[in-house]
């Protein structure tokens, strides 16, 4: 890479913005060039900082991993962005890990260069000191209560229908977001609470933009500017600017302007020009172009769902795959099994959990079947699905850029005006989510039941004990993991309902209750996924089993006598349940007693592999 190169790309890098051309040039010479292949390590955690990456093509993510051992995303990285700044600051090793996604270059600067060059240290140190306020900011945003986003200081003039407000230069939204902000102060649950959903709102711009740039609606540099805001939305940046609450009536308009503004606003820095310079790229006129909000809401927020179902089904399998695991590790457990909590007849403890990861493997397919209802969507509809303002070419266009970048097999509804206003799709979906919680509910159930005692319970099972069950009885633990997953099924199933009412609450060609039906939805997902990441995890993974107390109890139990009955004949079990019941007496020792059957047979009887056999 040639030297004038690499000084035109360090001036475009906001870490070194106020260098001067020749501090540009020292910085320049002394940096090198690195290459990374796809799932190469730039820095993993607690490795030294030695360096910062200014990155010059390709994508970058940033990730640490959880007390569960699995990776969390953090954001991404892509041309002009840099990392591992945070080495001038401290000389703690790095906090999280750096690997590509692509084959990606970049421009290494040692942290041993701002050494001997104080002036540019201290020009960058100033250009940290910004980055880091703009984060801290946002921490205080997502903790704090609304007075916190509003800054002194610099402001901007914004206009609407309602007039003129100033605007906080900083923010990347408008007027019409500020405006949502002081009339949906409710639930203080905010759109960046659910990154699926924003990402979804910029693909969907994106393919907007793409479809008007083909229809000759869009200059090219507007369509690549927008276009490449998307891109950096869907890579995590700028969520901190997805402020809506969630809960907001309009049908989902704040939401979609709030996207518009950010959209807007980051292009116009792209194309040379300040925020609010709208008639250079306008929320409305161009990010909006050709589309309403009540076609781009309902898609976005399908797209949103789709993608969420994806990760709830693959949380799921996890916790299927630890049920299957201990359904093997007891399958030579003998145990009483019950029905109206009354003794019925032995099984193995293998069984109960294998019934446990059948049951959850059946939700698989219906969330699948029904998800897949999200991607027929009604892009170029606009308003009521008439499709007016939008170019009678611009559906298919729009539809096909939308495979195209989610790779999702996408489809337009035959009737537009149909499937604006039609919402039977959440319906569906959400009575297959409350199925899975009903059915995670009773799992729990039946946990906290066969590990109840442990004296004066069933005690079959042990659940790891995670905290102290009681402020006044020593050694009391409960099962707090399975209490917790029976709550979130009960608010699950809360949604359903608020989906249900919503979903009937449309009128003529809208139903503008869509924020509460997505809402409901969204917080449903989330909540599962981490009550059954929980339940897995905290959980099933560590369960034991009391196999001489389970054989015991199945000795004792005068559902024996079922079992028994093809061996010593209807009569005989029940004068011997008859004896058992009256002398206290267990029905294996009362068999044995009366000489109906040999210890051998009897155990032979009971033999776990024999209870499988008969179950089939």
């Amino acid at each position: 890479m040639d030297f004038l190169r690499i000084k035109e790309f360090l001036h475009q890098v906001e870490l070194f913005r106020d260098l001067t051309d020749e501090e540009i040039a020292v910085t320049a010479g002394q940096v090198t060039l690195k290459t990374f292949e796809p799932g190469a390590f730039l820095f993993k955690r607690n490795e030294p900082r030695k360096e910062i990456f200014f990155v010059l093509s390709g994508k970058i993510e940033l990730f640490k991993a959880t007390t569960s051992g699995k990776e969390k995303f953090i954001t991404s990285f892509r041309e002009y962005d840099f990392l591992g700044e945070g080495s001038l600051l401290d000389t703690y090793p790095h906090s999280t890990s750096a690997r590509a996604l692509e084959e990606s270059m970049t421009l290494c600067l040692g942290i041993d260069f701002f050494a001997s060059h104080g002036a540019i240290a201290v020009k960058v140190m100033s250009n940290i000191s910004r980055v880091i306020s703009r984060r801290l900011r946002y921490a205080v945003h997502l903790n704090a209560d609304d007075s916190a986003q509003y800054e002194s200081g610099r402001t901007r003039t914004e206009h609407d229908l309602l007039g003129e407000r100033e605007v906080p230069y900083e923010y990347y939204y408008g007027i019409q977001t500020l405006r949502a902000l002081e009339n949906f102060n409710i639930s203080g649950v905010r759109l960046n609470s659910y990154p699926e959903l924003v990402k979804s709102l910029a693909i969907v711009k994106m393919a907007a933009a793409n479809a008007n740039y083909d229809l000759g609606l869009l200059p090219k540099d507007m369509a690549d500017a927008i276009i490449r805001t998307c891109l950096e939305i869907i890579d995590s940046r700028f969520l901190n600017h997805f402020v809506v609450d969630m809960m907001q009536g309009g049908a989902g308009t704040s939401t979609n302007m709030n996207a518009n503004e950010v959209i807007a606003n980051r292009a116009l820095e792209l194309l040379g020009y300040k925020k609010g310079e709208y008639n250079h790229c306008h929320p409305n006129s161009h990010v909006n172009l050709s589309q309403s909000t009540n076609d781009v809401y309902p898609t976005a927020i399908q797209l949103a769902l789709y993608r969420s179902n994806e990760k709830l089904v693959n949380v799921l399998k996890q916790l299927i795959d630890s049920f299957r695991k201990k359904s093997a590790d007891f399958s030579h457990i003998i145990k009483m099994g019950r029905t109206q909590l009354q003794d019925a007849v032995p099984m193995t403890l293998g069984q109960t959990f294998g019934a446990f990861a059948t049951t959850l493997g059946e939700e698989i397919v219906r969330l699948n079947e029904n998800a897949n209802l999200f991607l027929e969507i009604n892009m170029g509809g606009t308003a009521i699905g008439t499709g007016l303002n939008a170019n009678p070419q611009y559906s298919g266009k729009v539809v096909e850029y939308l495979r195209q970048i989610t790779g999702l097999d996408i489809v337009l509804a035959v009737d537009l005006v149909e499937a604006t206003q039609d919402t039977g799709q959440y319906v569906i979906y959400s009575s297959a989510v409350k199925r899975l919680a009903i059915k995670l509910s009773k799992i729990c159930n039946d946990l906290r039941l066969l590990s109840s005692g442990p004296r004066a319970g069933l005690n079959e099972i042990n659940l790891p004990p995670m905290q102290p069950g009681s402020t006044i009885m020593p050694g009391k633990v409960n099962p707090v993991i399975p209490e917790v997953v029976n709550q979130i099924a009960y608010k699950v199933i809360g949604n359903d309902l608020t989906v249900s009412f919503a979903a009937e609450a449309g009128q003529l060609e809208l139903n503008v209750m869509e924020p509460v039906i997505v809402q409901s939805l969204l917080e449903s997902i989330e909540m599962l996924k981490n009550g059954m990441d929980s339940l897995r995890y905290r959980c099933i993974d560590g369960i034991t089993a009391n196999a001489d107390h389970c054989r015991k109890m199945v000795e004792n139990s005068i559902g024996l006598v079922t079992a028994l009955n093809p061996y010593i004949g209807y009569e005989n079990s029940t004068l011997i349940a008859k004896e058992a019941l009256e002398s206290g007496a267990s029905v294996y020792n009362l068999v044995l007693d009366k000489k109906l059957m040999s210890k051998e047979e009897l155990d032979r009887i009971l033999d776990p592999r024999n209870m499988i056999q008969s179950g089939n």
